[in-house]
């Protein structure tokens, strides 16, 4: 028997279990995660960037679960010895088009509290990145990289430290409820509880329907496909280089960012997957497709946004075409110094009117917590997520 059973191992179940079980340690509490180890998808394929809270909108949860996150985060990495680099990035507007829009950033970043931030001039770009194309940008000394699967295995340690339990290759198959307790039914066993949280990630939304939940949205997979500088060229990029984002797209444009590991990825497009777990081009799940296909809210999407969604599915196709976009912020940057990286899906939580839902999610009812939309920046604000998960519980157990 379970006080709490969490159903998903990425990097938000695992911080909520966590603060679940800081919270209160005499609750029993279980992850279940239908692969055979944590952290496989959304955690697992990110770009490892640790985001400061300049994009999202003051007072949203994104922006105050970011920067709550953003200071959780480096505590935790601090105390546990988790490598980090708060390296900064720069936002560059390459055209006076984009001017209005970088102005709006900065001022949601001065609203969501970062601090030192800098304007920059053409010539004080250069001094940052010296081989960027701009004419105007901003200077952000909170954002840094990570390796957020050795942040996640952490999460995962301590929590079975202080007793929680992770029940892995076990894939859900039904909620039952039975005299005010729920029987969790995986494809191996069966496990009581009093509460389940969904932090499911790209399946939040079937399971939402498994608990009962009435939702008005739906998870539409996006892929993000990445290249990485050959090493020779490296050299062309010192730390973090972002466009300023089309402020009407849920979407921040290919960018280059290091990585705590080393080498330079750059990336990435957004193109609708043709299956939830589609990494590759070749994967599709007829089933997956055609339901996000006649989603009356994807329609509505896909005519709003057909020119950028053809753009984004060219650049997939056309190195050059993706090469093109990366030389707005750096000229000298060739198809030839470009090889093939990873990618990763992004579950983009759509409501029926087309709307693509850019804060956090939560729906509960009954017995149940669903972490309903989670997109960027959860890596960054998971353990304030799981701050806000843990309260919901203790509220609801007690």
């Amino acid at each position: 028997m379970y006080n709490v059973v969490v159903i998903g191992g990425g990097i938000v179940g695992l911080a909520s279990a966590l603060k679940i079980k800081e919270k209160n340690p005499t609750y029993k509490v279980a992850i279940v995660e239908k692969e055979r180890t944590i952290a496989q998808h959304q955690t697992g394929h990110n770009s490892g960037v640790i985001h400061s809270g300049l994009y999202y909108k003051p007072g949203s949860y994104k922006a105050k679960n970011c920067v709550d996150g953003y200071n959780l985060l480096l505590d935790f990495c601090n105390e546990e010895e988790i490598p980090y680099e708060l390296c900064g990035k720069i936002v560059v507007a390459t055209n006076k088009s984009q001017m209005g829009a970088l102005k709006t950033l900065y001022e949601r970043g001065v609203a969501n509290g970062l601090t030192d931030m800098k304007k920059l001039r053409p010539e004080a770009l250069k001094e940052y990145e010296p081989h960027v194309a701009g004419i105007a940008g901003i200077f952000v000394p909170q954002t840094g990289i990570i390796d957020y699967k050795l942040v996640a295995d952490k999460y995962a340690e301590k929590f079975k430290h202080f007793g929680g339990e992770i029940h892995s290759s076990n894939k859900l198959i039904k909620f039952e409820e039975e005299k005010g307790f729920i029987h969790v039914h995986t494809e191996n066993q069966r496990l009581t509880t009093r509460l389940v949280v969904n932090c499911s990630g790209l399946y939040s939304d079937k399971i939402a329907k498994l608990t009962g939940a009435k939702i008005d949205y739906k998870i539409v997979p996006f892929r993000g496909e990445y290249y990485k500088i050959k090493p020779e060229k490296e050299f062309l990029v010192k730390n973090l280089i972002y466009p300023v984002p089309d402020p009407s797209f849920p979407f921040l444009g290919v960018h280059f960012t290091r990585h705590i590991d080393g080498g330079i990825e750059a990336g990435p497009n957004a193109v609708l997957a043709f299956a939830r777990e589609g990494y590759k081009k070749s994967q599709v799940n007829i089933k997956d497709l055609l339901s996000t296909l006649f989603y009356p809210g994807f329609l509505r999407v896909a005519r709003k946004y057909w020119r950028t969604g053809m753009g984004e599915m060219y650049r997939s196709y056309s190195k050059a075409a993706f090469t093109r976009a990366l030389q707005e912020l750096i000229p000298e940057i060739q198809k030839k110094d470009l090889v093939k990286g990873g990618s990763g899906v992004r579950a983009q939580a759509c409501d029926r009117k087309g709307g693509l839902i850019d804060d956090f999610l939560v729906v509960e009812h009954d017995k149940f917590i669903n972490i309903g939309n989670a997109p960027s920046p959860a890596a960054t604000s998971s353990l304030a997520i799981g701050e806000r998960v843990s309260q919901m519980v203790v509220d609801r157990l007690n």
